[in-house]
């Protein structure tokens, strides 16, 4: 009898596990991820799945960490190309957020549940860090920052905009009749309504 081959590359049984989480989670909710469904939907035992991650508990701060840190990815990476095509910075940011919550919603829900997580792992702490300092740093370097170890208030007021329309979207009662396309279309008519808050620009 053929074996059944693995859904992961030698050596990535880590990462994806993490991929079976996101799609648990996306599909039933957090509450429905344990190592167990998620080793038998990665194709391996439940024993190769714990010399991973010892619990369910580690296994969901992985996926937090990774999620914050694919966030912050986004973000910089929508900075950076709207910075080369001359465009709006701050709302190409703020639309990568809210892009990002949208697409990964099990990720979205996933970064900030410290009931769920070791939020003292090095891990968690290190791409939480990495995030705080792009919004602390002039809200990804779209706005002037005087102080990169603090929050401003306008640097706040990005960022409750972007999440707060990306937590209305993802859990909210915000344009769940819409798809994808019209949710981004809403989002880009709401965020260009916060430019005329923002008198200093970077």
């Amino acid at each position: 009898m053929e074996k059944p081959r693995h859904r992961y590359h030698h050596g990535h049984l880590a990462e994806s596990l993490l991929d079976a989480v996101d799609a648990i989670a996306t599909q039933f909710g957090i509450e429905a991820v344990t190592l167990r469904a998620c080793a038998k939907r990665v194709g391996v035992s439940p024993a190769s799945a714990f010399r991973h991650y010892d619990d369910k508990r580690a296994l969901l701060t992985a996926f937090a960490a990774r999620a914050i840190n694919q966030l912050a990815d986004a973000m910089e990476t929508a900075r950076t190309q709207a910075q080369e095509r001359g465009g709006d910075t701050l709302h190409a940011v703020g639309m990568a957020y809210v892009t990002f919550a949208i697409d990964k919603p099990a990720f979205f829900r996933a970064m900030w549940r410290e009931e769920t997580i070791y939020a003292g792992d090095p891990d968690y702490l290190a791409a939480a860090e990495r995030l705080a300092g792009y919004l602390k740093e002039g809200f990804v370097n779209t706005l002037d920052d005087e102080d990169p170890r603090a929050f401003s208030p306008q640097e706040l007021l990005a960022w409750s905009s972007v999440h707060g329309l990306a937590a209305l979207f993802v859990d909210g009662p915000v344009a769940k009749e819409r798809d994808r396309a019209q949710k981004l279309r809403l989002a880009d008519a709401v965020l260009m309504q916060l430019g005329p808050a923002f008198s200093r620009r970077a």
